[in-house]
């Protein structure tokens, strides 16, 4: 019988076989064979922090969606780690980040700087933010001619009664709290002493922040930062010689001095650790029909993850569906070993923030750690849903706090006559008409509607006192009133914990879980517009009864009301078009909830 073709070597040939082989296969997986990768973060278009399309899927204006900051943060920590990274590079000029956001870049940054990798940045326009990112640089670089926006910190709010006034329609309003100045811009032509007082110390803060980081970054004394800020006017070459930037160069020029810096095999990598954005490769019918069959199919979650659960905007039935749904699924699949709430919501309706803040408190009793990371602005209704949490992390620059309530009544008697039409009201029951939208309130209907609006304080106030308790400096009513604070105020008072970014409470919270090896898995994963078409509602088959629509903001179809609004947009300036925006939700949400928890409008910066 013919021996197996292994005995015809003898033991000593076969062992040094087994070593030239394991020598060959270490030398071909060894990361010094590795070409190296310079990470490049292009950011032409909005960070959000949910990934939801702004503008209507059917318009398709991009077939992408967008990246959000949970994709930024994740994929700059793993170029930490990764010897293969000896660089990044982005440009931010579309991002749009809030101060929030541009603080955490900004410390990843510094941290990669920490690890002897290369950071440059790239801009045409000079501001406030892309000077505080690139900062943490050590190649800085502006367009020859580009635009410097570095006069300072300004904003403007716009108060629509003159308008609401001329069209017939009164807004009337009813505080908890002399802080408490939302609602102002719509019964108000200029703010209160109070909302000025607010703001004022809010501007203190943010500016003082930027002015002491970038002078930090760019080794520039804070007085003389000032100074060059109050010069009011500075060119790029000016830029240059304050040490501002430290290159002048057109984008051509940045791009081939970066390729000639690096070895000819540097791959430079728009998609580095970042998700697919561009969705499904659709080139026929067979395609279109595996999209079709696959939709509405969830992912097992079978393994340990930690549920990153992002709520942004406006607090509505609507807008905390999908939040509330997976806070609910985390809670019952023990795979979950904890949750992150990251916050980015100026507050809203009031009886859709305790809904939230509820789901998030079943979470908390299955003794999980469960932390809120707070983005530009987590306030009023934002706090409530967040006050839950074990440990809560904001920025420097994130607007929190505004702990108090505001009611609302539009009163259209006048527009209706305006327009020709009368009204005929019936009723059974003595009060049954006091949300009537033809007349303001009488006296002993507002005191009715203040005794209801002072019990939900007195809940908010509990919910503060049972999540924060003795982590609260001072009495909490001291604290209340509507008073909004930066994160770092915030900080002082205890009403956060630690400042710190999505990245920072997302490792207290696997700290916490002590489950080093689970998932960071955003949830629920973000869409891009051909996945929003096909999506059916997601529905939770434990709860047969639901608590708000679960319908995706991608589905929406565009109201003519919505496409006037794009169109002021479009002439406005952006941060005007964003209030005018903010203004059309405001008034959607009042329709239906008369009890805010909002912050005010404070100035877009």
């Amino acid at each position: 019988m013919q021996r197996p073709f292994c005995y015809i070597f003898s033991l000593p040939n076969r062992i040094a076989m087994i070593r030239n082989t394991a020598l060959i296969s270490a030398l071909i997986c060894s990361p010094l064979l590795a070409a190296p990768t310079v990470a490049v973060y292009d950011l032409d278009a909005p960070v959000t922090e949910s990934g939801t399309q702004a503008s209507n899927p059917f318009l398709l204006d991009s077939p992408e969606r967008p990246l959000t900051h949970f994709d930024i943060i994740r994929s700059l920590n793993q170029a930490l780690t990764d010897d293969e990274v000896p660089a990044v590079v982005l440009d931010i000029d579309g991002a749009q980040l809030s101060l929030a956001q541009a603080q955490e870049i900004r410390a990843l940054l510094q941290q990669l700087r920490a690890a002897n990798k290369d950071v440059w940045v790239y801009t045409e326009y000079l501001t406030p933010i892309s000077a505080l990112i690139g900062s943490a640089a050590n190649h800085m670089t502006l367009m020859p001619a580009g635009d410097v926006q570095l006069q300072g910190l300004y904003g403007e709010s716009l108060y629509f009664k003159n308008l609401l006034d001329k069209v017939g329609v009164k807004v009337e309003v009813v505080h908890i709290g002399d802080f408490k100045s939302a609602g102002e811009t719509f019964y108000r032509e200029s703010p209160s002493e109070y909302a000025k007082k607010q703001e004022d110390a809010l501007l203190d803060s943010v500016f003082s922040q930027i002015v002491e980081q970038i002078s930090e970054g760019r080794k520039i004394p804070p007085a003389k930062m000032k100074e060059i800020i109050d010069l009011g006017s500075i060119t790029p070459q000016q830029a240059l010689e304050f040490k501002l930037v430290d290159h002048l160069e057109y984008r051509t020029n940045f791009i081939n001095n970066l390729r000639e810096l690096h070895e000819d095999e540097t791959k430079f990598d728009d998609s580095y650790a970042l998700p697919d954005l561009n969705g499904p490769e659709i080139t026929g019918f067979f395609d279109m029909m595996k999209i079709l069959m696959s939709a509405g199919k969830e992912k097992k979650l079978n393994s340990p993850y930690i549920a990153v659960v992002p709520l942004e905007g406006t607090i509505t039935d609507e807008s905390i569906a999908k939040a509330r749904l997976e806070i609910l699924k985390a809670t019952r699949n023990t795979h979950c070993k904890g949750l992150v709430l990251r916050v980015n919501s100026p507050g809203g309706s009031a009886l859709a923030s305790d809904v939230l803040w509820e789901a998030t408190s079943q979470f908390k009793k299955t003794k999980r750690p469960f932390v809120v990371s707070m983005g530009g602005v987590a306030a009023s209704g934002g706090y409530y849903i967040s006050a839950a949490a074990d440990e809560i992390y904001a920025e420097p620059g994130t607007i929190t706090g505004s702990i108090g309530v505001v009611g609302m009544k539009l009163v259209m008697g006048d527009a209706l006559d305006k327009l020709g039409i009368n009204v005929h009201a019936s009723k059974r029951g003595k009060h049954a008409d006091i949300l009537n939208s033809t007349r303001p309130y009488t006296d002993q209907e507002r005191a009715m509607i203040k005794q209801s609006m002072l019990e939900v304080y007195a809940n908010f106030k509990q919910r503060i006192v049972d999540g924060r308790g003795d982590k609260l400096k001072g009495q909490l009513e001291k604290l209340a009133g509507g008073r909004v604070y930066s994160g770092a105020d915030a900080k002082s008072v205890g009403l956060v914990d630690k400042l710190g970014g999505l990245q920072d409470a997302i490792s207290r919270t696997v700290e916490l879980s002590e489950a080093k090896d689970a998932k960071i898995l955003m949830l629920p994963e973000p869409k891009n517009p051909f996945d929003g078409l096909f999506a059916v509602p997601e529905k939770d088959e434990h709860e047969f009864i639901s608590a708000a629509p679960t319908r995706s903001l991608q589905s929406i179809s565009l109201s003519s009301s919505d496409l006037l609004t794009k169109e002021l947009r479009q002439m406005l300036p952006l941060s005007l078009s964003q209030q005018l925006h903010e203004f059309s939700k405001q008034l959607k949400s009042i329709q239906k909830d008369q009890i805010q928890l909002l912050s005010p409008a404070l100035p877009k910066l």
